[in-house]
Formats: C-alpha cells, structure tokens, sequence
C-alpha cells in the first residue's frame, strides 16, 4: 500500500506538529508502519520485548558458529510494491532467494515438488531483513509494555516493570491478537476484534547432526507426523555449512504439548523426524523454542 494511503487511512492530516506515534512490536509490521511514518516525518519510537528486532524473523547462533532460523523459513513476494522492497534487500545483501529442493516427506516416502514460486531468505539469517528495516529507526528492545492509559490527549505507556515509557497520540500494537487484548483496553472495539482471532502455537526445535542426511530435500512439508515442517539451515544462501535442521511441530502437536518444557519437546520431535524419514537418527543436539502465537487459525477476514 503506498505510504500517502497509508497515512490517510490511519492518521489524516492535521494542523500543527505531528503527533507522537509509539508501535508496540518490532516485527514485520511494526517495522513497516515504522519506517513508513518516520519516512513522512511522524516522530516514532518502537519498543519490543525481545533481544532485538525480528519477532518471528529469528535466526539462533550456535557455538560451533553456525546459526538456525526457528521461526520464519522463507517468505515469497507477489505484491509489485512489496517484490520492489525484496529487489532492495537482495541487492544490499540482506536477503537472496532460497533455491533449495522443496517437497513433502511421508513415513520415509519423499516427494520433490514442482518450484511454484520464488523463496526469500534473509542472508545471512532471517533477521537480517528485519534489522535492514529497522536501521534508522527508534528501536527500543527488551521491554515488555504492559499498560496503555489515557493521559490528556494521549496516551501513556508502562512496562512490566512500572517504568514510565512516555507519552505519544497514537499508540499501535502490532503483536499478535491475543497480546493485544490488553494493551487496547482504552479502544474496546479494536480489544473486541483482537479477541476474535485464534493463533495456533508451534515448537520449533533446532538439531544438529553428525552425519550428512540422504534426503534428497532441503525443505520438507511432512504428512502424517507430529512435524509439519522441516528444513535444512545449510542449504539457505550465506550460512555456514553442517548439518542442522529446524523442526516444526504441526499445530496440532503444538497444541497438545504446549505446556511441556524445551528439554521433553526436542527429543520427542528428533524422534519423529527420524520415523519421518524411516531411518533411525540422533542429534549431536537439539533445543526447542515455543512459538505460542504462530499461525491464524482461520485468519481473520478483515484488512
């Protein structure tokens, strides 16, 4: 959507100086709308409660050097403004496509599939696209906003820990539905719809093995299994070579072991990989991430 729409749509015009925009997110969205209005002259800060920017455009290092992307694994581009954005990103050597081999894996049975469309990575990690859209801006990290309340004409933000983080007139949440809810206890209608959106969870585990996988597959969609996805690190442009995986769990899994701890997910999910491809395999080691706000389920059909 071109930034003038955009500005339309969310902050018309107005007389005077241009109010303070604080967005409570420093994923993908947040650091767009970010970007956009900074870029208009809007005076923006963002404020995350993770180590850095990215939300789901994660990527882990490992102490042998290499790294693993445990949330998002690649991303493709059909919209014109958006494939002009990715032109950027691949030619200042923050993202490049993924050519790796796609199909589907079924108890040992596996199925290469026709490329359908052109996959994006960051390089060298995923979160290179989100700190490429965060440069320039006002990004503040590690720090949870837990309360938004009316003060005056604007609105005042606290963290978790009772710090006062300022004032701004317009606040953005840009965090998954259920996180929302309370930070938009001051406008119950948007609280309303925010409570209507259901997110699956998903855990991601990230082994590594000694011996190099006979797949034929960097990328596999797996059927009938506790997995839904499972991908091969070295295979994506820049990263280091080795043999490390990430391995989704289906929603459903997800769903039925959300509350387990990291250390009984990741060996229960190596296990499946292994009847996954019908041949018996252990990780050097292997650790789990709980995405517990992964994927819409139904997405909302609202814009």
């Amino acid at each position: 959507m071109p930034a003038s729409r955009v500005l339309d749509d969310l902050l018309p015009r107005r007389d005077g100086p241009l109010p303070r925009v604080a967005v409570i997110g420093a994923g993908v969205s947040g650091l767009t709308l970010a970007r956009v209005l900074t870029g208009a002259g809007f005076p923006v800060r963002v404020l995350d409660k993770g180590r850095g920017p990215g939300g789901r455009l994660s990527t882990r290092r490992n102490p042998d050097g290499g790294t693993f992307d445990p949330g998002a694994q690649y991303f493709t581009a059909r919209d014109p403004l958006f494939m002009a954005q990715v032109e950027a990103w691949v030619a200042q050597g923050d993202a490049a496509e993924w050519q790796g081999r796609i199909g589907t894996l079924e108890r040992g049975t596996v199925t290469p599939s026709a490329k359908e469309s052109v996959r994006y990575v960051g390089a060298p990690g995923m979160n290179s696209v989100a700190k490429a859209l965060a440069e320039g801006l006002d990004v503040r990290s590690g720090v949870r906003v837990e309360r938004v309340a009316r003060d005056g004409a604007a609105w005042r933000l606290t963290s978790d820990s009772g710090e006062d983080l300022g004032l701004a007139e317009v606040v953005v949440a840009a965090v998954p539905a259920p996180q929302a809810v309370p930070l938009l206890a001051g406008a119950p209608a948007l609280a309303d719809q925010a409570k209507g959106a259901r997110l699956s969870p998903c855990w991601a585990v990230m082994a590594r093995f000694e011996a190099p996988m006979a797949l034929g597959l960097d990328g596999a969609f797996v059927n009938d299994s506790p997995l839904s996805w499972v991908s091969r690190e070295a295979s994506k442009p820049g990263r280091a070579t080795g043999e490390r995986w990430v391995l989704h769990g289906s929603p459903e899994y997800s769903a039925a072991h959300l509350e387990e701890t990291p250390e009984e997910v990741a060996p229960k999910l190596v296990e499946a990989f292994a009847r996954a491809l019908g041949t018996d395999v252990r990780a050097v080691e292997a650790a789990a991430h709980r995405w517990r706000f992964a994927m819409p389920s139904p997405p909302l059909d609202t814009p």
